[in-house]
């Protein structure tokens, strides 16, 4: 029987459930929320320009900053996914953070846009919605328009929420740049704006040979008060950018919320994450923050590993260190050749040789190299050998020639006769 451990993880059952704790949960936002208003208040109090417009501002009804956001922050054991993804994941929440009249919209379609404007304007079209909605261009004018990274950024500027049908958003990040992708703040949330696909009738004996309505046909397109409860369930969701990390954060509240909704926010989008996304093996932890706070746990992992095969027992770890131990001494040895009884193995194409008693490998690069070497050397020694010998005989020759003779002939020029020449005698003096 192995000794009880004393890690701080343990194992957990296979058929265990992974749920959030609605309590730990409550109680989390009502801390968060808190925090976030006394903060504040202090703030309020102790800057010396003093709010006008508010009669008490310690008054705990008053909040200051209520478009505050509060983040659910999920920590994974493996990454999240393998590459950046630009089209954000919704999930819809019970309690919408887009409900301010004042929010205004941009709605980004294919071509033509009349359609989309007009259903707009159509009166079945709800008139609060319609007033939120102040923009609305396709991608080719979009394209058109807005190049320039001036122009870009006073679009991005000018609007609080873009909205972009599911089937252009793919070419927005092209088009917008680092303007709009460069934070997920403003990058448009995709929409479904096609007509719903009619059914199709089952044991047909003949295909259907009645020509297709084109999308220009105001038969095909879909009607307006569909696109409001599109644009308004859309409006509802939050939305999560998935990266290559282990980590991502998701805005899920606000704070003007009462802390029953917040929670109920997060439940809500890790139910959507954990369903979809990412699996609850996978999850380590779960926590709330605002932007200045400190994090407020909701949920941890009692374990750190995804997979219970990777799990070891004391007696198994210890064996398995000490394999790794040896084997790492093992390794350091055969680099510094220390290790007894340790013989290298020469490799197809290397030659062992002997210098000052220590036994090296040469590679099969080295001793072709240092033969040319050595073949080029002796070839010129044996050019430069017959030089030296075609010298010395070109010199006995001249030697002989001037020994033998008193006189050298000279060639003559245009046939004439060569002229001797005498030669010349050093007189010697006696006294």
């Amino acid at each position: 029987m192995a000794p009880e451990s004393t890690a701080l993880t343990t194992k957990v059952e296979s058929r265990s459930p992974y749920q959030l704790d609605q309590a730990q949960t409550l109680r989390a936002s009502s801390a968060l929320l808190k925090h976030i208003k006394t903060l504040a208040q202090q703030k309020e109090a102790s800057s010396s320009k003093k709010n006008l417009l508010t009669t008490d501002p310690t008054s705990p009804d008053n909040f200051p900053s209520e478009a505050e956001p509060i983040w659910l922050v999920l920590s994974a054991k493996k990454f999240i996914t393998e590459k950046q993804q630009l089209k954000p994941r919704k999930v819809l929440l019970p309690h919408s953070l887009n409900t301010s009249p004042n929010t205004s919209v941009c709605l980004i379609t294919p071509d033509p846009q009349r359609q989309f404007k007009d259903a707009i304007a159509h009166p079945s079209f709800p008139p609060v919605l319609a007033n939120r909605i102040t923009r609305v261009i396709s991608i080719k004018k979009l394209e058109a328009k807005y190049h320039s990274f001036e122009s870009t950024r006073h679009l991005r500027d000018s609007y609080d929420i873009f909205l972009a049908d599911d089937r252009i958003i793919s070419y927005l990040a092209k088009i917008l740049g680092k303007t709009f992708y460069k934070t997920t703040s403003k990058r448009p949330i995709p929409i479904n704006l096609q007509p719903p696909k009619p059914r199709e009738k089952k044991n047909a004996a003949l295909p259907s040979t009645k020509p297709k309505k084109e999308p220009t046909d105001p038969k095909s397109l879909i009607a307006p008060p569909l696109i409001a409860n599109e644009i308004e369930r859309t409006l509802s969701t939050a939305q999560i950018h998935l990266h290559p990390s282990t980590t991502t954060s998701v805005k899920v509240g606000l704070a003007s919320l009462t802390p029953e909704q917040v929670a109920a926010n997060v439940e809500a989008v890790v139910a959507g994450l954990t369903d979809k996304l990412i699996a609850w093996r996978n999850v380590r932890a779960v926590h709330i923050k605002g932007p200045n706070t400190m994090a407020l746990p909701v949920w941890l992992a009692e374990e750190l590993w995804t997979d219970e095969g990777m799990i070891l027992e004391e007696d198994e770890a210890a064996e398995a260190k000490a394999n790794a131990a040896q084997k790492g001494e093992k390794e350091r040895g055969a680099l510094e050749g220390h290790i007894d009884g340790f013989e290298e193995v020469p490799v197809k194409g290397t030659k062992r040789r002997e210098i000052d008693g220590a036994s090296t490998v040469e590679t099969g690069a080295e001793s072709r190299r240092k033969k040319t070497k050595r073949l080029a050397d002796e070839e010129m020694s044996k050019e430069m050998k017959e030089r030296r010998e075609k010298l010395r005989q070109q010199k006995a020759e001249a030697r002989a020639m001037i020994g033998g003779k008193g006189t050298v002939k000279s060639e003559g020029v245009d046939g004439e006769e060569p002229v001797k020449k005498k030669k010349k005698s050093k007189a010697i003096e006696t006294v």
